[in-house]
């Protein structure tokens, strides 16, 4: 019985391993160009593209020149980073020409503004007594005003409460009085106020400008109401640097039993008030 001959060498799958050494001449194995150890196109080292193939994307083999190396530029390279140098020297220099010819352009509405010698007291409804609303109210036996303080190293606030009582009137005519100061040290408080303005106006409140008070200044009125029942509400914003200053006045009533003050009254009142708040805030 004869025996059969061995199998062939199993070979390596499809996507696996290196091929099978070729036979050379003389039963030596031919190494596989491109296999580890094995010999690569000259000055390739056993990595890079095979022999004839550009070397690079989109750059083919310049003749006289190693196959992988790549034409010089440097000397466009260096005049494009002189250049680039030199125009970021002008630059700079005409911007810092410019800031200290206009300071301002370093600036922004965001930042602080100063406090022009405002300053805190520990009781605002004594620095601020409404002194010419107290001619027509009286404080509220019912109600002690309430007034705090806080000092922040980027805010200062104190603010004022009180419950008024019609002098004179019915048991019915009672108001309601806030004040507060604030001394913004972080940041511009003006388009803020500038907003609150215009908040207020589009609310359907009367706006009105008023001069001779602080860097800025204005009133709010609106009568509210239907029928026979009406809130009132008027206030007084000042801005004055990093201060701002508010002073607002509410008010219920039912007509035919008592009406507060008029408008003009009113603004007559919390503008000579307020004056004086701001003025006691720098002694």
């Amino acid at each position: 019985m004869t025996t059969p001959p061995p199998p062939p060498p199993a070979q390596n799958g499809p996507g696996y391993g290196f091929p099978p050494p070729q036979q050379q001449p003389g039963g030596g194995a031919q190494p596989v160009p491109g296999a580890l150890g094995a010999p690569g196109p000259a000055g390739a080292g056993g990595f890079g593209p095979p022999p004839g193939l550009p070397t690079a994307p989109g750059l083919a083999p310049v003749s006289g020149m190693p196959p992988g190396a790549v034409p010089a530029r440097t000397g466009n390279l260096r005049r494009n980073a002189v250049w680039a140098f030199v125009g970021a020297v002008i630059v700079s220099a005409g911007w810092a020409a410019a800031v200290m010819a206009i300071p301002g352009l370093v600036s922004s509405d965001s930042s602080p503004r100063g406090l022009r010698g405002y300053h805190l007291s520990d009781d605002f409804c004594t620095t601020g007594k409404p002194t010419k609303l107290l001619q027509t109210y009286s404080v509220s036996d019912s109600s002690a005003p309430t007034h705090h303080t806080d000092r922040h190293p980027a805010l200062d606030s104190m603010n004022c409460s009180m419950s008024l009582k019609r002098t004179g009137g019915s048991d019915s005519e009672y108001a309601n009085l806030y004040m507060r100061a604030d001394l913004h040290k972080a940041v511009n408080p003006a388009p803020e106020l500038a907003a609150n303005k215009e908040l207020y106006r589009a609310r359907g409140y009367q706006v009105t400008d008023i001069a001779g008070i602080g860097e800025e200044a204005y009133f709010l009125y609106k009568d509210d109401g239907s029928g026979q029942y009406h809130s009132v509400y008027a206030e007084l914003d000042i801005l004055d640097g990093g201060m701002t200053y508010y002073i607002n006045y509410t008010a219920s009533y039912t007509e035919g039993k008592g009406k507060p003050p008029s408008r003009e009254e009113l603004r007559s009142a919390l503008q000579s008030d307020g004056q004086d708040a701001v003025r006691a805030m720098k002694k």
